[in-house]
């Protein structure tokens, strides 16, 4: 990533990431989808009732996982394989303990926090079932995850894809098993995403270890060191912190949501699901633009990250023009793929939630490009503050705009929240890339700000 044309390097590096993204979207859609149209609209509420809940556990666990890559990354840009090793064997311990105990934490306040979610009582047991098993499961998502991340901050992001590929075929398959043939309802679909990212976590451990000859270390290189540890933490807790924040807000949203009935759940579940795989090209472009950061932030070429900045941004423009287009000529298309044609009032709520979305995404393009950014420059601090001004944003629609508007507010909840991290991101990347132009090959060149 340190040496020529930054658009050939971002795209191809994009790519396999976006696709792997589609994939993982596909693990909700085929979920939603299958619960959708054989298990009711209820079932599919119960589903959606818990899934900002969902982003807040998850968003922690997959943030730190991104995290804990941004140092091997920048090692890896200065050549400096040793010291990447060590941090490769230190977030693997990191990730044992933060896993279980998120685990267990979750999973004994699981009724707890549906309960203060107000969540409708027809629709708490499914709920509660598909969150549970979901809590049980975070290990697997959080290995998959940060071998993922490893992986790709060596520069490859193709060999995820592969093992994400099986996983979601699996995921599909188990999903029609445990739901039509066992009849296990929505806790069968809960299990077949869990299964699913275990055995993808399992497979790419297995696959880097004997194919990934840079990161076979040493019995010294993998010793626990407190000094690497505190580094991936002051990284990798900062950008955990940063989504969970702005998934509190989204559970601000959603309870707020969830008091206007089951159909207005099912509705925005729908839309959910749907605006999340429009939007994957937007994240793995950030992620794409966190480890070209990283490399040319080891190399010390910061004009480099300035032109990325600049490719990114016409990358994102034009994929923006064309979702505007497809979510507006084809959201009903869309809905039908979890909702039954006879529930117009649900299509009707689903579309207009869509449309809403569709006119802001090159905000939402603008943050994932600038806030991906300054993490991979190290600056993980500003970035986890981009996600108070989201989580802000989305409380106050909750508060005031929902109870006296309804569930047109809630189509505006997560547009008003991207404005208001942009209009933070924007000042703060002109702060760190000053930051940059000024820096020159430190002794220590890695840790949080």
């Amino acid at each position: 990533m340190t040496t020529g044309p930054a658009l050939p390097l971002i795209l191809n590096f994009t790519l396999p990431l976006l696709l792997g993204n589609l994939l993982q979207q596909t693990y909700s859609l085929v979920d939603a989808a299958i619960v959708g149209q054989f298990l009711g609209i209820d079932a599919l509420a119960g589903v959606g009732a818990s899934s900002s809940v969902i982003f807040l556990i998850l968003g922690f666990c997959n943030g730190c996982c991104c995290g804990f890559g941004i140092p091997v990354a920048q090692r890896f840009g200065a050549h400096d394989y040793a010291d990447m090793r060590r941090y490769v064997a230190n977030a693997l311990r990191l990730a044992v303990g933060i896993s279980v105990t998120v685990a267990i934490v979750t999973s004994i306040w699981c009724a707890d926090i549906l309960h203060a979610m107000r969540t409708p009582d027809n629709i708490f047991r499914d709920a509660y079932l598909y969150l549970l098993v979901t809590f049980i499961g975070i290990p697997c998502t959080f290995f998959y995850n940060l071998l993922s991340n490893i992986i790709r901050a060596l520069g490859d992001s193709r060999t995820p894809f592969w093992f994400l590929l099986f996983s979601t075929v699996l995921n599909i398959a188990l999903d029609l098993f445990c739901i039509l043939t066992l009849g296990w309802g929505v806790l069968g679909a809960a299990v077949a995403t869990v299964v699913s990212q275990g055995v993808s976590a399992a497979l790419c451990f297995a696959y880097m270890h004997r194919h990934f000859e840079i990161l076979r270390s040493t019995r010294d290189e993998r010793r626990f060191r407190s000094r690497h540890a505190r580094t991936l933490l002051a990284i990798g807790l900062p950008m955990g912190l940063q989504f969970s924040i702005t998934a509190i807000g989204s559970i601000m949203l959603q309870s707020a949501n969830n008091a206007l009935g089951s159909a207005c759940v099912a509705a925005f579940t729908a839309g959910v699901r749907i605006k999340m795989f429009v939007i994957s090209p937007f994240e793995s472009l950030g992620m794409a633009m966190a480890t070209y950061t990283g490399h040319n932030y080891g190399a010390v070429k910061p004009e480099r990250i300035w032109q990325g900045i600049k490719v990114a941004a016409g990358l994102m423009l034009g994929y923006a023009l064309f979702a505007f287009v497809v979510l507006m000529a084809g959201s009903d298309l869309l809905a039908r793929l979890f909702i039954d044609p006879s529930q117009s009032e649900i299509l009707a709520d689903t579309r207009l939630f869509l449309h809403v979305a569709s006119y802001f995404l090159p905000v939402l393009g603008l943050l994932c490009i600038l806030r991906y950014t300054i993490q991979g420059a190290g600056y993980t601090n500003l970035a986890m503050l981009s996600g108070v001004s989201e989580m802000i944003a989305r409380t106050a629609v909750s508060l005031w705009a929902v109870p006296a508007l309804g569930y047109i507010a809630v189509c505006f909840g997560d547009p008003t929240a991207w404005i208001a991290a942009d209009l933070f991101l924007v000042p703060a990347f002109v702060y760190v890339y000053g930051r940059l132009k000024r820096m020159t090959p430190p002794e220590k060149p890695i840790g949080g700000r």
